[in-house]
């Protein structure tokens, strides 16, 4: 038998956790190809299968490398052009 308290305590604090990363468009993913693999409709051994084939990613990196010559060729000019225009300022 406890002891008669005029006020009463407050009860303990409950602990929620609460996933700091919940991602639920992964979980409805997870879970869909879950239900595919079930049914049969999906082998589970197909893997990945990028949305980028390999000619575009060389295509992009290739029209880099052309952008890249391009940006040196126009940085040395420029260099030579001034300093032309320095040796004329200067032995003039």
């Amino acid at each position: 038998m406890g002891i008669p308290r005029f006020f009463k305590l407050p009860k303990n604090k409950q602990f929620s956790y609460q996933p700091l990363y919940y991602d639920p468009l992964k979980e409805a993913k997870e879970e869909r190809r879950k239900r595919l693999e079930r049914e049969g409709t999906v082998k589970s051994d197909e893997g990945f299968t990028p949305r980028i084939s390999r000619g575009v990613m060389r295509e992009y990196f290739r029209k880099e490398q052309v952008a890249r010559k391009q940006s040196n060729i126009r940085l040395i000019v420029i260099i030579m052009v001034l300093l032309f225009i320095a040796y004329l300022l200067i032995f003039r």
